[in-house]
């Protein structure tokens, strides 16, 4: 499994980290009071308790990563990050962006990235849908975000996995979603969280 091992590093080492995160309303914490990145910034406290640690969520609701390739420079990368978080798929999938574009933006926030600092990457997928429709959808683009991390070999935060294993396990889907059966509830996004960490241990 990949990992941030630079920004790893630091944490052991209790160094000062910096975080940027950008996305859609996943990334923004949608209607909730704390996000994923609220219990991630718990989670590696509680791993890495000496090392500072600073988050950017640079999350837009209904944003895409078209959008993301448009703002990661000045939202995230003037913030010198260490490790940039990176979580699009969904508005993609709904407003009809194709694959290949998707596919194009991506790459594009990712090369941004290398060339202007060198930060490390994860990329992430979204949440399990329950309805297979729309879950077929959405892997089309969860695909294509494994395709762009095997070609720079970045890690990957499988979130819609962890969701499916968890789920599998008993959690009650209706207990992770809110009333639109996409945005994440606090338990939701804790989950989200979780498989985040699972990179950063």
């Amino acid at each position: 499994m990949r990992r941030p091992e630079k920004t790893i590093e630091k944490l052991k080492k209790g160094e000062k980290v910096v975080l940027g995160a950008i996305g859609d309303s996943l990334t923004y914490g949608w209607m909730v009071r704390k996000g994923y990145l609220d219990f991630l910034r718990e989670m590696i406290g509680e791993m890495y308790p000496t090392a500072p640690l600073k988050i950017i969520n640079a999350g837009l609701p209904g944003d895409t990563a078209e959008g993301g390739k448009a703002r990661v420079r000045y939202d995230i990368l003037t913030h010198h990050p260490d490790c940039v978080l990176v979580q699009f798929a969904l508005n993609d999938a709904y407003q009809g962006y194709p694959i290949h574009v998707f596919t194009s933006n991506l790459k594009a926030i990712v090369e941004e990235i290398h060339d202007r600092g060198g930060s490390e990457i994860v990329l992430l997928t979204s949440v399990y849908l329950l309805d297979s429709q729309e879950l077929n959808r959405a892997n089309l683009y969860y695909q294509s975000i494994e395709e762009v991390a095997r070609l720079y070999e970045l890690p990957v935060a499988r979130v819609h996995e962890y969701w499916k294993k968890r789920i599998d396990e008993g959690r009650d889907y209706y207990q992770l979603v809110q009333y639109d059966l996409v945005h994440p509830t606090e338990e939701g996004y804790r989950l989200m969280a979780e498989a985040v960490m699972e990179l950063f241990k």
